[in-house]
């Protein structure tokens, strides 16, 4: 326990002295006629009379520690690491495709929605990606707006140069974003279902060193399995190089329960972590009101009879 005003404890020397006094002060004998037999020295009444009187100087004891400020150390408070997540959502023609009851867009938004309401408090960013690239939510912690993306860039209403699959270009505008953001981890989460474009002749490993540099984790979630009978590994050859050399993984979703499977999957891997805060310093009060509440009202009580009268 701390005091905020230290130098206050040196008038406890006044209830100390008080006490003092009580206890040997001379004056409080009374002479009583006695017949056939000593006085009884009275030993019991001075003990409580004495102890009854030495209730309001201990009272004002409790005062001065009150005005020097008592003061505590509180619990210790975790606080969460940020992690700035870039989700970046493939919006090619073919994410139109039939998966379970809607699209593999549709089934997409509605698992990037239940990712960023049970990973509260960290900041997400939404991008877009076809041939071009679209940043739509810039990073935060309010996901409001990515909530509310999904009939706006659904695949088919699109301009045509949308169409295409260019992971590499997607995956280097949303770094661009990420190391702008001093604080906090850095992930993308990339949701496609097609090869892509531009990725050939070693520029999966090349890109995928710019996002190590970087600090950058990337997570693939690979939607659908319609190409997987024609070329096996031919889907996430190049992403598999890119996340397994940031830190990543690649996962392969081909119904709807499988994808919010693996963005639960997702969420433990990359777990939040939290950093011990030095403890905020309380006032501690209670205790000492506590206290002095008691001896006040025992003083009280007391001066109703257990108390030395000098006649």
């Amino acid at each position: 326990m701390t005091f905020e005003y230290p130098y206050a404890l040196f008038l406890l020397a006044v209830p100390v002295l008080l006490l003092v006094w009580v206890w040997v002060r001379e004056g409080r004998r009374v002479a009583l006629p006695v017949d056939h037999g000593p006085p009884g020295r009275g030993t019991g009444w001075w003990v409580a009379v004495s102890c009854a009187e030495s209730l309001l100087p201990l009272a004002l004891a409790v005062a001065v520690l009150l005005c020097a400020g008592p003061r505590r150390l509180g619990e210790p408070i975790d606080k969460r690491k940020l992690t700035n997540i870039e989700i970046c959502v493939d919006v090619s023609s073919s994410m139109n495709a039939p998966f379970g009851g809607a699209t593999r867009y549709d089934g997409a938004m509605e698992a990037v929605t239940a990712f960023t309401n049970y990973r509260h408090g960290d900041a997400f960013g939404l991008t877009f990606f076809g041939n071009e690239v679209l940043h739509w939510c810039p990073l935060t912690t309010d996901v409001s707006a990515i909530n509310c993306a999904t009939p706006f860039m659904r695949p088919g209403q699109l301009p045509p140069w949308f169409g295409g699959t260019a992971i590499g270009k997607a995956l280097r505008a949303c770094k661009s974003v990420l190391v702008n953001r001093p604080e906090g981890d850095r992930m993308i989460v990339l949701i496609t279902d097609g090869l892509s474009s531009d990725l050939g002749n070693g520029a999966d490993a090349e890109i995928a060193e710019e996002l190590k540099a970087e600090g950058i984790t990337v997570f693939a979630v690979v939607i659908g399995d319609d190409l997987r009978f024609m070329q096996p590994n031919a889907r996430t050859g190049s992403v598999d190089v890119i996340t397994d050399r940031t830190g990543g993984q690649s996962f392969s979703a081909g119904d709807p329960n499988a994808l919010g499977t693996v963005f639960k999957r997702i969420d433990e891997m990359r777990r939040a972590e939290t950093d011990k805060q030095i403890a905020n310093t309380l006032d501690d009060f209670r205790p000492f009101c506590i206290a002095g509440l008691v001896l006040a009202g025992l003083a009280g009580f007391a001066s109703f009879g257990l108390r030395y009268t000098p006649w």
